[in-house]
């Protein structure tokens, strides 16, 4: 197969970027080393920086010593003063970009502060990568003959600086040459009115030769339906039949999958993982018949990691990279070329191998129950409903659970809201495979569940179609980055979509 010129142009100007990527492979832990240092130097004469005497560090010991480790609410008082239009903060210079993102226990949103080296080296270095990683591995690709179809959030200017979800500052800061080859145009793919956005979308990439796909995958999946509804298509092929790559991230795919196959029925479809937040770009999967990631060492970024049985005991004291072992979780501590300086991002992962360094997300640090000490995490609860899935030829669109509180006559539980694509053929053996698999997940959970005596059987509840978007409707968090928490330790959220289904317990 001959490969289109402007094809293959395009391929090899990425593919020089595998051999540079050589370096990380070969030497990570100097890189990383070389990284820090390089990041104290350049924040030496910031405010943080004289603080924190960033101009006497020579090592990691004393940049351990000199530095303590910091959630969101503890850097707010930074970050405002940054939005009071302070300079030369956490980071050289004005920062003109704030990433809107949730997780915050003291305000409705938490705002990253973006610099343009975290555009530059960080975000838009990555998303290079990710195509030079998929070119390397799919050499005949035609991805670069068609358009890509970009979802992104939205943004404002507030005073001087802008802000929005990353997806919208990125797109709005793209060079000319990355939004000629995507669709919809700027002015849709930055208004704030999702519903007005999404019949847009659809009007004019329906007419485009769409060869790949970047976005969220609960929002992608409307936007696909809304495809179909437009143009009375069976697939996604019928409209698109050069689509060959979905690149997705920030929340588990395996939920999503059998939706995305059902759409696009074709063996040669590329789906491509990466690990991205408001925080920075951290891993891509660099091998396509591996859900692992490789983490990605030389964006700007340190890290660092807390094992998470320290960390549940109040401990935050971490190691650096050359210290991790494999198959156990870390909650991550990054300091950035945007300012953050030990900075718990709250996701925690594990490696699944050091050499390279590869990584799989498993949760976060305040999503989890542990109501009843069964510590169940993200990680089990989406491989166990993966699972009762397939037990039960079902397919899921959203999800999430709390505990059910126990009282003087009931055991404690779990309760699931669960809203089904294609329903199981019995919600009660989806509901016992559910609590199989955890059992067997989760040594915690199964001890706590056996003869009932802290936990009964989960509580099941199929919702209607319609109720997660209706919810997130009503948060004002339609769009974007924006996604369904899937634990939670307590009853506020599941209580109020429980009240959009006028249903409670």
């Amino acid at each position: 197969m001959k490969i289109p010129f402007k094809n293959s142009i395009l391929s090899w100007g990425l593919k020089k970027r595998i051999h540079q990527m050589e370096l990380f492979l070969k030497y990570p832990i100097a890189v990383q080393k070389d990284l820090l240092l390089n990041l104290i130097e350049k924040a030496k004469d910031t405010e943080f920086g004289k603080e924190n005497s960033f101009a006497s560090i020579k090592s990691y010991g004393e940049f351990c010593k000199n530095v303590d480790i910091k959630n969101y609410e503890e850097f707010y008082p930074y970050i405002k003063k940054l939005r009071n239009g302070g300079k030369n903060i956490l980071w050289p210079g004005k920062i003109n970009w704030f990433a809107k993102s949730s997780g915050t226990t003291n305000a409705e949103s938490k705002y990253i502060p973006i610099s343009r080296e975290a555009l530059e080296d960080c975000h838009f270095k990555a998303g290079k990568d990710m195509l030079s990683i998929y070119c390397n591995n799919n050499p005949k690709t035609s991805i670069f003959d068609g358009k890509g179809l970009m979802l992104g959030g939205s943004q404002n200017t507030i005073h001087d600086y802008i802000d929005g979800d990353l997806s919208a500052i990125l797109l709005d800061n793209f060079p000319f040459w990355v939004n000629m080859h995507r669709t919809p145009d700027l002015e849709t793919a930055l208004l704030a009115r999702w519903e007005e956005k999404l019949e847009r979308i659809v009007s004019q990439a329906a007419n485009e030769n769409v060869t790949n796909l970047t976005g969220a995958s609960s929002w992608m999946l409307i936007v696909l339906n809304k495809i179909l509804e437009k143009t009375g298509a069976k697939n996604i092929l019928e409209v698109w039949p050069n689509l060959e790559l979905y690149m997705h991230g920030g929340m588990n795919f395996a939920p999503y999958k059998e939706q995305f196959k059902k759409l696009i029925p074709t063996t040669k479809m590329n789906y491509m993982e990466c690990y991205n937040a408001s925080e920075g770009f951290f891993a891509i999967q660099d091998q396509p018949h591996s859900n692992e990631m490789l983490l990605m060492l030389d964006y700007g970024i340190f890290y660092e990691f807390i094992p998470m049985e320290d960390f549940k005991n109040g401990s935050r004291d971490a190691i650096c990279l050359e210290k991790v072992k494999l198959d156990k979780a870390y909650a991550i501590v990054i300091s950035t070329n945007t300012g953050l300086w030990r900075y718990l991002i709250g996701d925690t992962i594990k490696f699944t191998s050091i050499s390279p360094f590869r990584i799989k997300i498993v949760g976060r640090t305040k999503s989890f129950i542990n109501a009843f000490g069964e510590e169940l995490v993200i990680e089990n609860a989406e491989n166990a409903i993966q699972e009762a899935c397939k037990k039960s030829n079902a397919t899921i669109k959203e999800f999430t659970a709390a505990p059910l509180y126990i009282d003087e006559e009931n055991s404690g539980a779990h309760q699931w809201l669960v809203e089904f694509e294609q329903q199981p053929n019995d919600l009660n053996i989806f509901t016992k495979e559910l609590d199989s698999f955890l059992q067997n997940l989760n040594s915690d959970y199964k001890a706590k569940r056996t003869n009932d005596l802290i936990l009964k059987l989960p509580k099941v509840q199929e919702v209607e179609k319609g109720t997660f978007y209706n919810w997130l409707k009503k948060k004002g968090k339609l769009g974007g980055q924006n996604k369904v928490p899937r634990l939670s330790n307590n009853r506020e959220l599941i209580q109020e979509i429980l009240a959009l289904t006028k249903k409670t317990y």
